[in-house]
């Protein structure tokens, strides 16, 4: 092997910066060459890339987003757009890929390796922390540090002027992010799309609350929550109860952005030497996982057929401390 090709693909994560760093020095290390695909799959199409080397990636690590941009590629969905990709990496003289992204993109790498026989490896990098395969994925763990210091920042207000706020934290499918930023924040009811959770119950643990002495409430929402998130809630609440005086907040893509923590660019540096390794020892058609604190490879498919899911211990918890 003499040169590898690296993209990210799908929404970026904090930490994925920290993970090409990681590739092509890992690379440079062994002698092999790096070419750095620009936005993904349709920079394979279009033939955006260039060679990178240590000095490239230098003070990247603490940077969010990706320094090799990304972008969704429907192209890339055809047979043909794919053939294009394919005679470009093999123009470039590319011998493997690592892809830094989520199911998504896993999938397209998949595509490549049965269709063009292309060796791939994956790097997990979604703040969802959702892909089967894996204990964690690549920004997750700052996404959650954000949202975090979002709701106690709300909370300081809520408390001045007594009042319920609704935060809603992003997750389309899975409620990872929802259930850990909650509990961590200390709020009162948590819901989530993996939990039905009705209206009249979330308006009885706020009424409970208030008995009990409290004069204003966190609810932390999940965008993709039964209810298509905390401003449809809100409004449900304040037509079927007193609560009618709340206010909602909507993090939004400030997860998705800023400094990745400790934690997230130790776990890209280390993902991202393991890639490395795993083409020069032959392996493809699998992704980089870690479990029970050891890197291990999985098959990429186990991405989307064993999603990873939160401990619904952590629900019960976080309503029993909410008294």
């Amino acid at each position: 092997m003499k040169r590898i090709g690296l993209l990210t693909s799908g929404g970026d994560a904090p930490g994925m910066n920290a993970a090409i760093r990681a590739v092509v020095r890992a690379a440079t290390h062994h002698g092999i060459e790096v070419m750095g695909i620009k936005r993904g799959y349709k920079g394979m199409i279009d033939g955006t890339a260039r060679l990178l080397g240590p000095r490239d990636v230098s003070g990247i690590i603490n940077h969010g987003g990706t320094t090799l941009y990304t972008a969704r590629c429907h192209r890339f969905m055809e047979r043909e757009g794919r053939e294009r990709a394919a005679a470009n990496l093999k123009e470039w003289g590319i011998d493997g890929i690592v892809v830094i992204g989520g199911d998504g993109s896993y999938r397209g790498a998949e595509k490549l390796h049965e269709e063009f026989g292309i060796r791939c490896i994956g790097l997990p990098g979604t703040i969802d922390n959702d892909i089967g395969g894996t204990d964690y994925t690549i920004g997750f763990d700052t996404a959650i540090n954000t949202a975090m210091e979002a709701i106690d920042r709300i909370r300081d207000t809520a408390a001045s002027h007594d009042r319920t706020f609704f935060i809603e934290v992003m997750g389309r499918s899975s409620g990872y992010v929802a259930m850990i930023s909650g509990l961590a924040g200390g709020a009162e009811d948590i819901l989530l799309p993996e939990v039905e959770t009705s209206v009249e119950t979330l308006i009885e643990r706020l009424r409970t609350g208030q008995q009990a002495g409290k004069k204003s409430s966190i609810v932390v929402v999940a965008e993709g929550c039964e209810y298509g998130g905390a401003m449809a809630l809100a409004e449900m609440v304040g037509e079927r109860s007193e609560y009618k005086d709340n206010r909602v907040t909507v993090i939004g893509h400030l997860q998705r952005g800023g400094t990745p923590s400790a934690f997230d660019r130790v776990l890209a540096s280390q993902m991202g030497v393991r890639a490395v390794e795993a083409l020069l020892a032959g392996e493809s058609g699998k992704m980089v996982g870690i479990s029970g604190q050891k890197l291990q490879l999985r098959p990429l498919s186990d991405a989307w057929e064993q999603r990873t899911r939160f401990d619904m211990e952590l629900l019960r918890v976080a309503h029993v401390l909410s008294v």
